[in-house]
């Protein structure tokens, strides 16, 4: 049939192997216009090629094969347009966090990470509290919101804040990439508490301190600063992790922090 294109010349036209036309189809990508019953050869129409071309351009970008069937088969260009917009925003997010990645590595490399490690005594405090168990891939959403909802208590009831805000990590954090974690602000009193804020006594403590301040990419250089210091000292204790978050600019705006790495010491 004049009017259909074998599979080869379809191929030719459209940069797409006969290798991906087959896996195309199989997974219901782009059906062949016809397959021969008795050779199996599978025929294109001329209009498909515009098809194919929109499907290699988006497999291209690494679109899924499920996002790139929802895209054909939206049902208007805007519909169409929203997939292949937030699969971009996802690959630029992707392009920063190796560019991090790459950075830091060149930033180990170079042997710039050097951070002063410190002794501090903390007193006893009360702390207005959210606790939670969250996993490694979900600690920056819950730490937002926990924070966030923290801020907002003690910016309406008006009690006063006596330290920075901190954040308590066991080290089955770390070990099994999942744990309770704890939240809190220090204060001189106690407001009425909404929803899951709680009032947690912090006891006194000791502490090896790292002070970090950089991209969050780089957070475990005080981590690896502040437990080498204390193993090399011998002066290691159980107990949690704490970070404290040291504003460097407007305090209500939580990215905007230096992070004390604080570790238990004897």
């Amino acid at each position: 049939m004049t009017d259909q294109l074998s599979i080869g010349d379809f191929s030719r036209m459209t940069f797409l192997t006969v290798k991906a036309l087959r896996h195309y189809h199989e997974v219901g990508l782009l059906e062949p216009a016809r397959i021969d019953e008795h050779s199996g050869y599978r025929y294109y129409r001329p209009e498909q090629v515009a098809q194919a071309r929109l499907i290699r351009r988006l497999r291209d970008l690494d679109l899924p094969v499920d996002d790139v069937r929802t895209a054909l088969a939206a049902p208007d260009e805007e519909s169409r347009d929203r997939v292949i917009v937030a699969h971009l925003e996802r690959m630029s997010r992707q392009l920063q966090e190796t560019q991090e990645t790459v950075d830091s590595l060149r930033r180990m490399l170079s042997g710039e990470e050097r951070l002063e490690v410190v002794h501090r005594d903390e007193a006893a405090c009360t702390t207005l509290a959210i606790r939670g168990w969250v996993t490694g891939e979900s600690v920056v959403g819950w730490w937002l919101e926990a924070f966030t909802e923290l801020h907002r208590l003690v910016r309406t009831s008006g009690v006063e804040r006596t330290g920075p805000d901190g954040a308590v990590f066991p080290t089955e954090f770390f070990a099994e990439g999942e744990s309770e974690i704890v939240a809190f602000v220090p204060v001189a009193s106690v407001p009425p508490l909404p929803g899951r804020v709680e009032v947690v006594e912090r006891p006194a403590a000791r502490h090896a301190v790292a002070t970090y301040d950089g991209p969050m990419v780089d957070l475990d250089s005080a981590y690896s600063a502040v437990g080498r210091a204390v193993t090399e000292q011998a002066l290691a204790a159980d107990g949690p992790v704490v970070e404290r978050y040291l504003p460097t600019g407007d305090p209500e705006d939580l990215i905007a922090h230096a992070t004390e790495v604080c570790w238990p010491v004897r």
